[in-house]
């Protein structure tokens, strides 16, 4: 029962996680003490690992979303080279390790325009000195021809089946 209750509050914080614990507490049938409880075990164990906004990027000021998969060598220095330089990136969002295509990483980064875009990647293979065998990107503009938008709330969908 416990953790059926968990994922409830879990679906429910994915469709709104700035809700307090008194309405979450009344959606789910509980008390507040137990919404904050149950909240804070999902921090704990790493369930929930942040509550972030999801911005419109475009009003943002950003025009371009590049999604790169790329073939790196397989070097353990080379390979804490690049997650350095990653993390040293704000406008990289997400990037991992990954398999397909003949491509073994994946980085997806915001641009403000296509300059600094061609910027970045020059940036990003110049500083991995010849470590990038080849590389494929996809750029997509943030200023229109977006489907469905970039949420979480979605989830919730693939647990109610």
């Amino acid at each position: 029962m416990a953790k059926v209750m968990m994922n409830h509050l879990l679906e429910e914080l994915l469709k709104n996680s700035k809700r307090s614990d008194r309405e979450l507490a009344k959606a789910l049938g509980t008390s507040q003490a137990t919404i904050t409880r149950m909240r804070n075990k999902l921090v704990n164990d790493g369930t929930i690992q942040k509550f972030t906004v999801i911005p419109d990027l475009e009003k943002m000021g950003f025009e371009i979303m590049a999604v790169t998969s790329f073939k790196a060598k397989l070097i353990p220095e080379i390979i804490e080279k690049e997650v350095k330089w990653a993390w040293t990136k704000p406008n990289v969002i997400f990037s991992a390790e990954a398999e397909g295509m003949r491509k073994n990483a994946i980085m997806i980064s915001i641009h403000k325009n296509y300059t600094d875009y061609a910027n970045f990647l020059k940036d990003f293979l110049t500083t991995s000195g010849g470590a990038i065998e080849s590389y494929e990107t996809v750029l997509i503009s943030l200023k229109g021809g977006i489907t469905k938008p970039f949420s979480l709330e979605h989830l919730v969908k693939l647990t109610e089946t």
